[in-house]
């Protein structure tokens, strides 16, 4: 792989491929192969992921890092942790109970999952006492308990309670007319003992308060009574301090916070219910509701209570968690927002201002500047606003006739919503694929087709049984006497929040046969008639998997022949078996293999007489790496791929994903330098994966005997330099343009 160094400019392309990317394969070379050896055992997904989470949380506990993101990092552990409980962890615990000891999921696998994250857990909460209040405390920003309030913040609090919080609570003592309410996921509780009788004489000695979630969970003290220091109290110390208030005539004797855990993965028998969209708002109403799968307790909650509620939830003392702090970490986000004042801008990271991209200039024809060649914006690097501006353009255009998009993860009132609703009322044909079934999106999705469809949008949901996670936007326009199309495809999502976090590829362009194929898959997904032969897409569930077994495995024969070969694959998961068998394949016959995997990987690399060739490695950075980049080359012949699809059985046979191929060899340079060479010889911010299974961080380059080895990368990883590297060339070209 010819390597370029980052931070050198302008980016030099390599020589024209001799091949260009195809919907077939590389032909196979003729030769026999040799023999491959068996593969080793697959690492577990589980514990990949909890792994993953172990290195996000390292981000919380480097002193370097400003605080305030700090605590975000330790927050957005705990919120991976609600969605790996919700998802992941019933099939565990339903073995558990069942006894099974055979299979994927069985009593073993429940307590080695168990084990993992309750480590994982204390080590958050250990930060969290132990490292991240006192470095608060030391800025003057204090949680302030119960037991350290002064009289003046007593009454505050007090008058708080009295006014925000009595009125929407309502505890329920328990006796055989008040069974054990129904207590929602992820919500915050109090079980209480009593002692004494109720009203009627009878003795009922525990209660339920459920606190509502309309309730913010930390509230900024005013500063009359902060005593100049920035004080915070959390919703559950206010409760917890007035719990002797809600029950007149009773004693309150032990009590403890609780926050259940519940399975939330909506399922639905897409084959069996005549409106999708009908089902699925049905069943919304049902997901705070599913399996317990968790427990959360304060650590001092006491043994009779923490099996009482073990008990209501039918669950086993693994699934209890202690914790030592609130049961609702992942609410703690919310001190980033309260902490504002200018005297703390420190504890947060440096603004990045992302340019708008650098080969587009404002103002300029979208549809002019496409005839001359592709685009591409390296989001949140680049702005996502190039991508608005392109479809502001298409709607206000009168030649434009019809505009086609696919929408998995986006809000309601976004602009680009807006748009489309313009663009229908402006008389253009607008089709719209909604994917009613992205996870924890569901209603927001389906308010987004219904909003669409009442002012006249055809709206789509996909193919029965499939999920459409491929992202595309096709715009129809008149041009003299024929009909013009240009897309844009994306890595990411059309959601201008989550573009300004994480890492993505978006690619605009007039290539006809590109554009002929993105209409072909917006035909297929409105009438779900047979796909035909497509130019240069490849397209999930149909030939995405197949070609690139094929292109691996030819890579692989190619190498045992004594070729020269190359692939470097970036993505954010690799669990899919036919994928990770044709990469070992690939490498015992000589395949330099390099993939950059984020997240859940469970190809057990460098084990010696098995994957020496292949090296993997996950980047944690300020952004969320989101990107998919699959780079192959035999020879000197190379090609790249885009994709929506990372490399997972249902990425590749459950949904409906695309990968297309980036011809011009600017353009291609320019992702090798960014996507994949940067990456490879990040030294702060990368993680290996070891022959043992396990991750090391890497505070060097690893890859620094290869050409494009660069101090600069090493000493402030892929992600700072990319940000610098275009905050230079914003600068610049704001400098030309004075």
């Amino acid at each position: 792989m010819t390597a370029v160094i980052l931070a050198s400019s302008p980016v030099n392309p390599l020589p024209s491929p001799s091949f260009t990317a195809a919907p077939d394969p590389s032909p196979v070379p003729d030769g026999p192969a040799p023999e491959v050896m068996a593969s080793p055992a697959l690492l577990d997904r589980d514990h990949s992921i909890l792994a993953f989470n172990r290195r996000v949380l390292n981000w919380a506990e480097r002193p370097e890092v400003p605080l305030l993101e700090r605590l975000r990092y330790l927050c957005i552990v705990s919120s991976n942790l609600d969605e790996f409980f919700e998802v992941r962890s019933a099939p565990h615990l339903q073995a558990w109970m069942a006894g099974d000891q055979r299979g994927n999921y069985t009593v073993d696998s429940f307590e080695a999952l168990s084990k993992a994250a309750h480590a994982l857990v204390a080590r958050q909460y250990e930060l969290y006492d132990s490292a991240l209040l006192p470095a608060f405390a030391e800025q003057g920003i204090q949680l302030i308990s119960h037991g350290k309030r002064n009289a003046a913040q007593r009454k505050w609090v007090q008058d708080y309670f009295e006014r925000e919080v009595r009125p929407l609570l309502i505890p329920v003592g328990l006796d055989p007319a008040h069974p054990f309410p129904q207590v929602a996921n992820k919500s915050l509780n109090f079980i209480v003992r009593l002692s004494g009788k109720d009203a009627f004489g009878r003795e009922n000695p525990i209660a339920i308060l459920k606190v509502p979630r309309v309730l913010p969970r930390l509230i900024r003290m005013p500063a009359k009574v902060s005593g100049g220091k920035t004080l915070v109290v959390a919703l559950s110390s206010i409760v917890r301090a007035h719990l002797h208030s809600m029950f007149p005539g009773r004693e309150v004797g032990e009590f403890s916070q609780f926050r259940v855990t519940r399975h939330s993965d909506l399922a639905v028998d897409e084959e069996d219910v005549k409106n999708l969209r009908t089902a699925l708002r049905q069943g919304l109403q049902h997901r705070h509701f599913g399996q317990a799968v968790r427990l959360e307790v304060s650590s001092t909650c006491a043994e009779s209570l923490a099996s009482f509620l073990l008990a209501q939830f039918n669950l086993p003392e693994g699934a209890l968690y202690r914790v030592h702090g609130p049961v609702n970490l992942a609410r703690f986000a919310q001190l980033v927002d309260l902490i504002d004042d200018p005297q703390f801008r420190a504890l947060r990271f440096p603004p990045y201002q992302a340019s708008y991209p650098l080969r587009l200039s404002p103002g300029q024809s979208f549809f002019d500047r496409l005839q001359r060649g592709d685009v591409l914006i390296h989001q949140p690097f680049e702005s996502f606003d190039g991508v608005l501006a392109f479809l502001r353009e298409a709607v206000s255009d009168p030649q434009v006739l019809a505009i086609k998009q696919t929408i998995y993860r986006t809000g309601a009132d976004s602009e680009l919503m807006e748009l489309l609703r313009e663009a229908v009322r402006r008389g253009k044909e607008v089709t719209v694929v909604v994917e009613l079934k992205a996870r924890f999106d569901e209603e927001a999705n389906i308010n987004v087709a219904e909003i669409l469809e009442s002012v006249g949008a055809q709206v789509v949901y996909g193919v029965v049984g499939l999920k459409t996670h491929a992202k595309m936007l096709l715009v129809t326009r008149r041009e003299g006497k024929k009909l013009v199309r240009y897309g844009h495809l994306s890595t990411g999502n059309y959601n201008a929040r989550t573009a300004r976090l994480y890492t993505d590829i978006s690619h605009l362009t007039a290539d006809p046969l590109l554009t002929a194929d993105m209409e072909a898959v917006f035909v297929h997904l409105a009438s779900q008639s047979r796909v035909p032969r497509l130019n240069r897409l490849w397209l999930a569930p149909f030939d995405l998997h197949r070609n690139l077994v094929a292109r691996i495995d030819a890579l692989g024969i190619a190498a045992a022949q004594g070729q020269d070969t190359r692939i470097v694959a970036k993505m954010n998961a690799l669990t899919d078996q036919g994928l990770i068998d044709a990469l070992l394949r690939a490498g015992q016959r000589g395949v330099k293999i390099d993939l950059i995997v984020r997240g859940a990987c469970t190809l057990a690399a460098q084990v010696p007489g098995h994957s020496e060739n292949i090296r993997v490695r996950s980047i944690i950075g300020r952004f969320l790496e989101h990107s998919r980049v699959f780079y192959f080359r035999q020879g000197e012949d190379e090609s790249l791929y885009l994709s929506s699809a990372d490399w997972m059985n249902r990425n590749m046979m459950r949904r409906v994903e695309l990968a297309w191929p980036v011809t011009d060899p600017v353009l291609r340079q320019r992702l090798i330098d960014e996507c994949l060479i940067a990456y490879l010889h990040d030294g702060r911010d990368a993680w290996e994966l070891r022959a043992d299974g396990q991750y090391q961080r890497l505070h060097q380059d690893s890859h620094a005997a290869e050409d494009g080895a660069s101090h600069r990368i090493e000493a402030h990883g892929a992600q700072q330099a990319l940000m610098d590297r275009y905050a230079s060339r914003g600068r610049s070209r704001v400098a030309t343009r004075d």
